[in-house]
């Protein structure tokens, strides 16, 4: 039985809408506020997509006058596998049972915390890791956007752990790039939710309003806010969130 709670679904989506704008991390309130509701957690997830998707596609179309070229990284072949990936991920999510999903989901949200806590140390180890070694870059943009388009946790940070193999630009160069990715992944993922019916439109769109108000007043507010703290306090919910999945799906009776 889902819960029909508009003014929750936009509180959940105000919070995530700011912590994106500020920090990044979002999904990990929207997610849980969809599962709090009552929606299944594959539903869940593709609703929380959905409900994100225009305060991504709204940072692409600023960054747009960024996007220059990247030494190393190959654009048009890289979205393209990005694309094809993300379609991949999507499918296999509406592929996936809740029963099964369920169980993945903490270790998903843990990739995804991991991720969000080391992200500055990343591309340094893999770098250590790979160095001289040849990196295919739209073969690793296929398998991001598979994971963009199944789940998509910290999915931009990986990449810019991953283009650091290939090109030295800093992360302000880089993130026009990064943005252009992300939000094709989530285009073939939305379209693809869309489409094939698995989205919960009452809470998406209560969701996506919240977010998208939540994004313009954290813009604010992150002008004002010094970033370790910004990084603390989104760091402590996504290790919260993350916790209590581990206990929903495998201990909770």
């Amino acid at each position: 039985h889902v819960v029909a709670e508009g003014p929750a679904s936009g509180a959940a989506g105000l919070i995530a809408g700011a912590m994106n704008a500020l920090a990044g991390g979002g999904s990990f309130v929207t997610l849980p506020a969809m599962i709090a509701a009552g929606l299944p957690s594959v539903g869940a997830n593709a609703s929380s997509t959905v409900a994100l998707y225009p305060g991504g596609a709204a940072s692409v179309w600023v960054y747009r006058d960024g996007l220059t070229k990247v030494d190393g990284l190959p654009f048009i072949p890289s979205l393209i596998a990005t694309l094809l990936g993300g379609l991949a991920g999507a499918l296999l999510l509406i592929w996936t049972p809740s029963s099964l999903f369920d169980r993945l989901l903490p270790f998903l949200l843990l990739t995804a915390t991991t991720v969000l806590i080391l992200g500055p140390q990343l591309g340094a180890a893999l770098r250590a890791r790979l160095v001289g070694g040849h990196v295919n870059v739209p073969a690793m943009q296929f398998l991001l956007g598979v994971y963009g388009g199944y789940f998509g946790g910290a999915v931009g940070l990986m990449m810019l752990a991953a283009w650091s193999l290939v090109t030295t630009a800093d992360i302000k160069t880089l993130n026009p790039s990064r943005m252009v990715m992300v939000t094709a992944a989530n285009t073939i993922a939305v379209l693809c939710f869309v489409g094939l019916g698995v989205v919960w439109w009452p809470q998406t769109l209560a969701l996506g309003l919240g977010a998208i108000l939540g994004g313009y007043g954290g813009a604010h507010i992150g002008r004002r806010l010094p970033a370790p703290i910004v990084r603390g306090v989104t760091i402590a919910v996504a290790v919260t969130i993350t916790i209590s999945f581990f206990y929903r799906a495998f201990f909770a009776s």
